[in-house]
């Protein structure tokens, strides 16, 4: 660990991909990074892959957006140096961020009822937890701001000790870096958010990388029957992987809505419809396509801030249906991360097939274009190669 003692205490200057305006292409500069501070640790990414929340806050003009940012929250990394009184992780060890912390010690952390840790409450902001100030500047030594606790779109990045967790480095790089969001989200909304039942019917709208990770949560469960609903036709022999073996396609309905053709498939409807694009529109449609008395709509996608929801109250008094967010799943990090790799490492999870492309760092916007033209599920980019 020759090239780490070197560095420890020490900034950084490395590459990194600059989000300098929304919905421009990402710079790729060399970017300064400060050693950690008390409870942080700076860790060398190894791999990063790109998750479309990335494109929603690249898109984004109004706050929370911020530039100039690093982007990028999926990653796996070797810890390069720890700040004081971190104890949980040393020099060396594989690590994953993410996004999500957990401190472990606050009533929400020590409760299985919660992720929401409110010593860290979750939030989209541009600095570090603890003091509220960046570990990036540029060349010019401006401000570079950070994203969701993790920044991994940059050789080096320093996250809080609450937002890291070390893991089995039996699991490659590539696969093991998809577990900080994207595969963890979708399994954990099946598992841990709604608690699908063995021999359950399941409505997924969404067949996007967090959509066919429901279904494969939805399959570890036991569910006997997944419904794909996806307007992109080109996704469903793909979803067929994941254990999805019906399919509605919205455009081929004319003016029949989702939601009736759901009602009839199931007669009445689905026990689980889980939402995993991020429209409040599609929010509604699973409402209407779960069955009365005891079906449950899970929001898994991420909306623009400020988006609205409407229901009517009569409605939701009436039929008795629970409509629930789904942050990471409802996973705790520290404790249910290790659970799923476990799982993927004993061949009971899929995610081999989530990564449909790899290449060098310095081509992200290239994975941005193929995500966008929904040519990819994960695009992994290495760091070194």
């Amino acid at each position: 660990m020759a090239g780490q003692s070197e560095t420890r205490g020490k900034p950084i200057r490395c590459k990194g991909a600059v989000s300098r305006d929304p919905g421009e292409p990402l710079v790729m500069e060399e970017v300064l990074v400060a050693p950690p501070m008390a409870g942080e640790v700076r860790i060398r990414i190894i791999c990063t892959s790109l998750c479309y929340s990335d494109i929603t806050f690249w898109k984004l003009k109004e706050p929370p957006a911020c530039f100039p940012r690093i982007l990028g929250h999926e990653a796996v990394g070797v810890v390069e140096s720890v700040g004081e009184s971190v104890t949980e992780v040393g020099e060396g060890d594989y690590v994953l961020p993410i996004f999500v912390p957990d401190c472990g010690e606050c009533t929400d952390c020590r409760s299985e009822k919660s992720n929401l840790c409110s010593v860290f409450p979750f939030g989209i902001y541009p600095w570090m937890p603890r003091d509220k100030t960046s570990r990036f500047t540029d060349c010019n030594g401006e401000v570079l701001h950070h994203f969701l606790h993790v920044s991994s779109f940059i050789e080096y990045t320093v996250v809080d000790i609450a937002n890291l967790i070390k893991i089995n480095p039996v699991i490659p790089p590539s696969k093991a870096c998809l577990f900080s969001c994207g595969i963890s989200t979708g399994v954990g909304a099946a598992w841990r958010t709604a608690s699908v039942e063995k021999g359950s019917s399941v409505v997924i709208f969404g067949l996007g990388a967090i959509g066919l990770a429901v279904a494969e949560g939805a399959k570890m469960c036991g569910a006997s029957r997944i419904i794909g609903v996806d307007t992109n036709p080109d996704k469903f022999e793909l979803a067929k992987k994941f254990g999805v073996s019906e399919f509605v396609n919205p455009k081929d309905l004319g003016d029949k809505p989702v939601s009736q053709v759901i009602l009839e498939m199931t007669d009445g409807g689905a026990d689980y419809c889980f939402e995993c694009v991020g429209f409040a529109s599609l929010v509604q449609a699973a409402f209407a396509s779960c069955r009365k008395g005891w079906g449950k709509t899970i929001m898994v996608g991420v909306d623009k801030p400020g988006a609205t929801l409407v229901f009517d109250s009569f409605d939701m008094l009436q039929l008795g249906k629970t409509v629930m967010g789904s942050l990471y799943g409802g996973l705790k990090p520290k404790s249910h991360i290790p659970i799923l790799i476990q799982r993927y490492l004993d061949k009971e999870l899929n995610v081999d097939h989530f990564v449909t492309h790899e290449m060098k760092f310095e081509d992200i916007n290239k994975a941005f274009d193929l995500l966008i033209q929904g040519k990819s599920l994960r695009c992994v980019m290495w760091m070194d190669n």
